[in-house]
């Protein structure tokens, strides 16, 4: 068990942030766990280790201006998320078109735009931040093809169509 420093709560050991009010915990023995940021020219590059047969076949047929999330790692490991509209919400409230089950999720955690060609991502005042490439967001950012995206426990690969 792990004691929030800011609410004295008792967290799980694996916990990374207090179960009650969300505050950072003091950093606990690593289990191990690595996650690496895919940097593909292709789908195909990446299907040794990084996807599955599967998850080459969804990008490969991503349609135009849309993109696939995939998770690496949490809770919900192995899911697919397409992004394929102007504006995609992801979080923890059920209307959110990217719904994330989890306490480290706010719930309307984060916000993808389509515009300028690009997919943008941008934190929407959530509790624990949103990341890209393991760095915390402060404004919107422009993704690119094997970037890494993590909400809450979820980490997820950022893919679009092949080009």
């Amino acid at each position: 068990m792990i004691k929030c420093p800011a609410c004295a709560h008792e967290n799980a050991g694996t916990n990374n942030f207090c179960a009650n009010c969300g505050h950072a915990l003091v950093e606990h023995e690593s289990t191990g766990d690595t996650t690496r940021v895919a940097e593909v020219e292709s789908a195909e590059d990446a299907l040794g280790e990084e996807l599955s047969a599967e998850d080459v076949s969804a990008i490969n047929h991503l349609r135009a201006h849309s993109a696939l999330l995939i998770v690496r790692q949490g809770p919900a490991a192995g899911a697919r998320f397409l992004v394929n509209s102007d504006v995609t919400t992801a979080g923890r409230h059920p209307r959110c078109d990217i719904f994330l089950d989890d306490i480290t999720v706010s719930r309307n955690h984060a916000r993808f735009t389509r515009r300028d060609g690009h997919i943008w991502v941008e934190d929407e005042n959530s509790l624990n931040g949103t990341y890209v490439n393991r760095t915390l967001i402060d404004g919107p950012v422009a993704l690119r093809r094997g970037d890494e995206v993590q909400i809450g426990k979820f980490r997820m690969l950022f893919f679009t169509q092949p080009g």
